[in-house]
This record gives structure tokens, sequence and C-alpha cells, in this order.
């Protein structure tokens, strides 16, 4: 892990996932930034989410989804549950997350890209949820209390991060002793070349 933390430029990596997420927040369809991966209710649909909360959910919450796969496969956090998502984006899995959890629950989304947090913030805004808050953070170093957590999940996320031991020990801190994670990303089964681990396009695209 050392290895790929001296290869990688770590703050032109994280400039260039910012952009590419202003670009999703502004443009979620890709009318104007072409975006290198899927996005919105249909994506979701696709990738297994249920149908319900996934229903309860305005069209403008779904727009600037664009996660990989469906954390929410193993089912949803139960009602009164805490609730931390790594890389928040446009805020659906939060929001979604809330909807499970309800009134006792609550729901931290983490994300660095102050676009996707004021998206997020205004749509649970107007969806009156009281339980959801969208904190600006690092995934490598979480703005969340010890033992917070009886769920972490995240959506293809941790794949953008070279510190992936960081964010795991991360998952750990912030979990409560029996606490759980949904995780749905990339795997690779086999080393990637230097020279690609040098390109920041590859972990952007």
């Amino acid at each position: 892990m050392a290895d790929i933390l001296n290869v990688v430029d770590i703050d032109e990596l994280r400039h260039q996932v910012r952009q590419k997420y202003r670009d999703v927040a502004a443009d979620p369809s890709g009318t104007q930034h072409v975006h290198h991966f899927h996005t919105g209710r249909t994506h979701a649909v696709r990738l297994g989410y249920p149908s319900h909360p996934l229903s309860e959910l305005p069209d403008e919450a779904c727009e600037a989804f664009a996660g990989m796969g469906n954390p929410f496969f193993w089912g949803g956090p139960k009602p009164g549950e805490r609730v931390v998502d790594l890389g928040s984006g446009g805020g659906m899995d939060s929001l979604l997350a809330a909807l499970w959890v309800g009134s006792e629950g609550r729901v931290i989304g983490v994300d660095m890209t102050p676009e996707m947090l004021e998206r997020s913030r205004s749509i649970a805004e107007k969806m009156g949820l009281k339980n959801v808050e969208f904190r600006e953070g690092l995934i490598e170093d979480l703005p969340v209390e010890d033992g917070w957590a009886d769920v972490v999940i995240s959506n293809g996320v941790i794949n953008l991060c070279p510190d992936k031991i960081g964010v795991y020990r991360q998952i750990f801190r912030v979990l409560k002793p029996g606490g759980r994670m949904t995780v749905a990303d990339i795997c690779l089964e086999r080393p990637v070349p230097e020279e690609a681990l040098r390109d920041i396009d590859l972990w952007t695209g």
C-alpha cells in the first residue's frame, strides 16, 4: 500500500475526482459533460435497487446517482440504526438509508465535493428529512466520532482512494462493536501495473 501512495499524485487525483463529480452535480444526464459511467434512477433499477423505498425518492434525488453496484443487496438498514455513507455523492443512498432507519435513526453522508454536498443537502431539505446530514470530508479521515455507526455503506468510491487500508481503518473506527459494512465496489484480482497507477484518467474513468 505504501508503494501505491508513493506512485499516485494524491492531490491531483482528488482534484480530478472532484472535477468529475462537479460535472455530474451540474449536469447529471451528461448533456454537456460526457460521463464515463451511467447515472440516474434507471441505472439504480438496473443494479437491483429495491423498488421501495426507491419509489419514494423524487427524480431530483436520483439524477446524480453514479454508483456501480447495490450496497443494499443484503437488505437496507433497520429502523433506528445509525448509518455512515462513504462518498455520498448526489445523496441517493443516504436518502434511501434515511427512509429505512426512520425518525429514530440517523444518517451521515460524507463527501469531498462541495457541489454534491450542496445538492444533497438541498434535496434532503425539500424532502423534509431531519435524520440525515451531509458532511464535507475524506473517507480516509472521516468526520464521524468513534463507535457511532451501526452500518457503513459505500458505492463505487473506495476504488477511487489509493489508501484503501486507511479507509478500512476508518470504517473500523466509526463502527460500533458488532457493526457491519455493506460495500459495492470494483475489485481487481491481479496487481495493477505501475504505469497504470500513475494514469489519473484510469482512476477517474
